[in-house]
């Protein structure tokens, strides 16, 4: 019996499809990671929209509570409370 040797001949066949293995392997990997981030980025805006309403709708209820703090009748009122009363012309004092 003859033994076969490979040294020269026909090159081999293997190394043209595990290098395309190879490339085929990494072209699903990126696709897979740019997907993976690609989600993440939308659940990274939804999170971001949320807490711009979140943060647009305290701004409003702090509107509304500083135009009630600093209403004439309120201040009036806390005035006369604590025994505040309208100076009368003759104490008023005019500075130069």
């Amino acid at each position: 019996m003859k033994k076969r040797t490979v040294t020269g001949g026909k090159p081999s066949r293997v190394l043209p499809w595990f290098a395309l293995t190879i490339f085929l392997m990494a072209e699903l990997l990126i696709y897979s990671w740019c997907r993976v981030e690609y989600v993440q980025t939308g659940y990274e805006l939804n999170e971001a929209r949320q807490e711009y309403q979140r943060l647009m709708a305290l701004n409003q209820k702090l509107k509304v509570e500083h135009a009630q703090l600093k209403s004439p009748e309120r201040i009036k009122n806390l005035a006369r409370k604590q025994g505040l009363v309208v100076p009368t012309s003759g104490q008023v004092v005019v500075l130069p």
